[in-house]
């Protein structure tokens, strides 16, 4: 291996020693203390230190960093204090994530980094949301995250790496190529060579350093760093390397030829720079041990304060009470003495553009949102009063898009991001449920994302465009989910989503779009998410729906002459228990209806609950009505067989004669 000092100081290699000794001195502690069975799990880093510890001086404090499981030289350089590291790993209630998850899963905005989850590819995105917070407010920072050679099989990878190069974003993406995924070999990976071969295919600029050569590593990533900063753009890093141990320590390393690890201890990133440092005269005996000795007092302080710390006792109200961000909604009452009469869309694109005026710090994304308005027309013209920064056409990537919008939330800014249709959230389905949903619970980071879903069938296009994709999440701890039925609601509960700092996902029927009409307040407004509402009130049998189904029961109750309360639950996470408590009390008769095929439905946790907490009230049992347990069919005959308009008109009266 070959050193050239260039114009680095003799402090400044020895810095780049100390920071690249610690980590390593860190790990072999921990193998002891695995083999003495004083902690459960490790993942080893040995022999890519140089990558982390590089990578880190390169950039500038206030820059984030994304690392993954064996960049330990990324926490112990940002000068994280081991017995918070530790603590972390030991589950204690001192960690970053108070016990509730392990080693490098957790981030901290203090000394800016944000810890991977263990879905391979999902922060690629995330870094984008940062850069793209960077760009915007033009602070000349960059920011890294690193992926291993086998996570860029992902397809996070490739759209991180797209949109990053489409918008200009300045984001480093540090390929750790260690030759291994797990136990399966590159050739058993990927077909290319080698991955700054990819460059050209992005559109960007790639770069391979010996990731083993700390003063490369340092000296060239310094200099990408510095020209992003100046000209916004991404660029790929490739850092050659090996992994010396296994993927974590009871996975072994049987699977790996042995002229391998020969080979590539030769390699060994300190022995080398060391060497070096001695060769050179830069370093001595005597500051090597002050160096180690330093860095062991600090572990073996650590160790002794964390073992002491006693075991995390589960408190019920806490857990509960982490898993949103806390948020006491203040009302905005309306202004009805100043209404329009607008259709669901138009109340919907209103109170958009309002929050957007509200709030600068804020961002649409989306499929051809820009200049073509969305296909629904929600945000047509917005470009043209909030620019194309804010209003961003993207390309086709669903869960980069959505990383990039949680990304944006850890810089502070609100995200709104349009999914075409509520069936593609599918392709990003890891960001909600994973990245958003858990974030606070994780780390205390607000996800700060409204995602909106335009849903429903009954406009006669087919599986893919007509599914109620509401259930998918519901059972999702941290999530919200609003679904408004007429354009009053629809405004000020979008205003309110907006305001609201947890991820909220918005569901619009697209058959109420422009098929429905009210008077909606033109001043901005608010109304209380989780609080559903009394959209008739009667007293011979309570209905709970939302969406169309709020307009199908009040058709039917008038077909049928039923004095029917109608409860129209408008947020489905959480829901209002009170109100449909109240209702069953008065009525004694419940049925749940939904659009959303039945099994596994909204619907049946709501009868449920009923039937647990009401049935000594009850006159007659909880009725469930859904859609067919079928894909939503094209052919109009087929669809409206499909939707339970007839089955919930048969199901009422037979309710209504119990």
């Amino acid at each position: 291996m070959i050193f050239d000092k260039k114009n680095l100081s003799n402090e400044k290699l020895i810095e780049l020693y100390s920071n690249l000794v610690y980590p390593r001195l860190i790990e072999e502690k921990m193998l002891v203390l695995l083999r003495q069975g004083r902690i459960s799990k490790w993942f080893s880093g040995m022999g890519q230190e140089a990558i982390s510890v590089g990578a880190t001086m390169a950039l500038k404090p206030t820059e984030y960093i994304l690392p993954l499981h064996r960049n330990l030289g990324v926490f112990t350089t940002r000068n994280i204090p081991f017995t918070k590291l530790f603590a972390q790993w030991q589950g204690k209630k001192s960690g970053f994530t108070k016990g509730r998850d392990r080693s490098f899963h957790f981030g901290t905005n203090e000394y800016h980094i944000v810890g991977m989850i263990s879905h391979l590819g999902a922060m690629l995105g995330v870094a984008n949301g940062i850069s793209l917070v960077e760009k915007l407010e033009n602070t000349k920072q960059v920011s890294l995250v690193f992926s291993g050679d086998g996570g860029t099989s992902e397809g996070d990878f490739h759209e991180a790496m797209n949109v990053a190069a489409v918008w200009n974003l300045p984001v480093i993406f540090l390929i750790e190529n260690n030759g291994y995924g797990l136990s399966t070999p590159s050739n058993e990976q990927f077909k290319c060579k080698q991955f700054i071969d990819k460059g050209i295919g992005y559109g960007m600029e790639a770069y391979q350093i010996d990731g083993n050569n700390i003063i490369d590593t340092y000296t060239r990533i310094s200099e990408i760093a510095e020209s992003l900063r100046q000209s916004p753009r991404p660029a790929i890093v490739e850092c050659m390397t090996f992994r010396m141990r296994g993927h974590e320590e009871a996975s072994g390393t049987k699977y790996v030829p042995q002229e391998l690890f020969d080979m590539w201890a030769k390699k060994d990133p300190i022995s080398n720079y060391e060497n070096y440092l001695f060769k050179m005269g830069i370093l001595t005996q005597e500051i090597k041990e002050e160096i180690e000795s330093k860095h062991k007092k600090v572990i073996e302080e650590g160790l002794k304060i964390v073992f002491e710390e006693e075991e995390i006792i589960a408190d019920v109200e806490e857990e509960l009470a982490d898993v949103y961000a806390p948020h006491v909604q203040e009302i905005t009452q309306a202004n009805l003495d100043k209404v329009e009469d607008k259709r669901l869309v138009d109340a919907i694109s209103d109170g958009l553009k309002q929050c957007f005026q509200r709030h600068p710090k804020s961002v649409i994304m989306g499929q051809d949102v820009a200049e073509y308005g969305g296909v629904f027309k929600i945000t047509e013209n917005f470009y043209k009063e909030f620019g194309k920064d804010r209003i961003r056409n993207t390309p086709i990537t669903e869960s980069s898009i959505l990383g990039a919008g949680y990304g944006m939330s850890i810089r502070g800014w609100k995200s709104v991001v349009e999914i075409q249709f509520s069936d593609f959230v599918s392709c990003g389905f890891n960001q909600i449920v994973n990245n958003m949903a858990k974030s606070f619970y994780r780390w205390g980071q607000a996800s700060d994302v409204v995602v909106r879903m335009p849903t429903g069938a009954g406009v006669g296009a087919g599986p893919f465009h007509s599914q109620s994709t509401e259930a998918w999440f519901f059972h999702v701890p941290g999530l919200k989910l609003v679904y408004p039925s007429n354009p009053f609601d629809a405004k000020g509960l979008l205003c309110a989503s907006f305001e609201d700092p947890n991820p909220v996902l918005f569901f619009e029927h697209k058959a109420l779009y422009r098929s429905i009409s009210g008077s909606v307040p033109s001043d901005y407004y608010t109304l209380p998410i989780g609080k559903a509402a009394i959209a008739q009130e009667g007293n011979e049998i309570s209905i709970i729906t939302y969406g169309w189904g709020v307009h199908w029961a009040i058709d039917t109750c008038k077909e049928l002459g039923i004095n029917a309360e109608i409860i129209d639950l408008r947020t489905l996470l959480p829901w209002d228990k009170e109100s449909v408590q109240n209702t069953v009390l008065k009525t004694g008769k419940c049925l749940v209806l939904h659009e959303d095929t039945l099994t596994g439905g909204i619907g049946a946790e709501i009868a449920a609950w009923v039937g647990e907490h009401c049935f000594t009230s009850l006159d007659a049992p909880v009725v469930r009505i859904g859609s067919l347990d079928t894909p939503v069919p094209l052919a109009k005959d087929l669809e409206n067989n499909f939707l339970p308009k007839t089955r919930f008109k048969e199901a009422l009266l037979k309710l209504a004669n119990w």
